[in-house]
Parts: C-alpha cells; sequence; structure tokens
C-alpha cells in the first residue's frame, strides 16, 4: 500500500489531514483569535496569483520546504515575523531560538497569531500550526523547546516574511 493510499484511507475515516483551506477553519479548530481581524477567504486561484509557487505548496497544500533552505534560519535582527499570506504578525524575533532543525523556530507565538489542528500525515499525531487570520500552513509544535514555554514552534520559512523593527 503507497503512502497515498494509506493518507486516502485514514481520511475516509476521517482522521486525516485537512488540506482545502481557502473555505476556512477546519471545523474543530480554534475559532479566530481577537487579534486575527476578519479572515482572509481567497479563491484558490486567487492564492496561486498571491504567493509564490514555493509558498503556495506550504501554505495552502500544507508542503514542507527542505530543511536549511530558508535565509530566516539566520536572520538575527529584531523585528517580527509575518505570515507570508498575509502579514498577520506571528511572532517576535525575542522568541526566535536556534533548534538545529533547519528551519526558523520559536518558543511562543504573538497572542491571537495561530490556530491548531491535529495532522496524521505521518500516522502518528502531531500538532499543525496557522494563521489565524488566513489558515495558511506555518509548521508544527513540538513539546522540546526551550524556556519559558518548553515548546518549538518549527515554521517553514518561506510561510513568513520578516519585517525589521525600526532603528
Amino acid at each position: 500500500m503507497t503512502r497515498r493510499q494509506i493518507l486516502s484511507f485514514l481520511s475516509l475515516l476521517g482522521l486525516g489531514s485537512r488540506t482545502a483551506h481557502a473555505a476556512g477553519p477546519a471545523s474543530g479548530s480554534a475559532a479566530t483569535p481577537s487579534g486575527a481581524s476578519e479572515p482572509l477567504r481567497l479563491t484558490d486561484a486567487q492564492w496561486k496569483q498571491r504567493l509564490s509557487p514555493a509558498q503556495y505548496r506550504v501554505l495552502r497544500q500544507e508542503g514542507t520546504e527542505p530543511p536549511g533552505s530558508s535565509p530566516l534560519n539566520g536572520e538575527k535582527r529584531r523585528g517580527t515575523y509575518l505570515c507570508a499570506g498575509c502579514d498577520l504578525a506571528l511572532f517576535s524575533s525575542d522568541a526566535k531560538f536556534e533548534s538545529g532543525t533547519g528551519w526558523p523556530s520559536f518558543h511562543t507565538a504573538l497572542p491571537g497569531a495561530l490556530g491548531t489542528r491535529t495532522d496524521f500525515k505521518l500516522i502518528l499525531p502531531r500538532t499543525e500550526y496557522h494563521c489565524a487570520r488566513c489558515d495558511g500552513h506555518q509548521g508544527h509544535v513540538f513539546d522540546d523547546g526551550p524556556r519559558p514555554t518548553g515548546k518549538r514552534y518549527c515554521n517553514n520559512g518561506v510561510a513568513l516574511r520578516f519585517e525589521a523593527a525600526a532603528s
């Protein structure tokens, strides 16, 4: 049985991960937090026009960029990391840390910036997180991060845009 067949079977059982994001959050996902303002809902064609192919694959199709491929891994300036799909502020540079994974990692998200849902793409459940405004896939959160939260938000760099703080 191929991976695709397994995932199709799991989705029939209601265990698969949701991939159709343009319609809004999945049932059971977090409600739109107050900091996210109104949800951004675009058609698939509008998302393809708005995003690069790599951004579309990650944000709209829950893809993963290769580890070590993002220039944001080495970003050390003070500033804010925004969703590449809708510009919602997701993380402060104060929460960024070097995880050694090859992806930009953060220990704390900005209040109201993210929603989560369970992802079964690798059969075992993981916590996927996404932008609370546009529902764009950002990455996965794990319980092996540093203090103060013990969380590691492992983010696809292509799903982010960095805005440096004013000097």
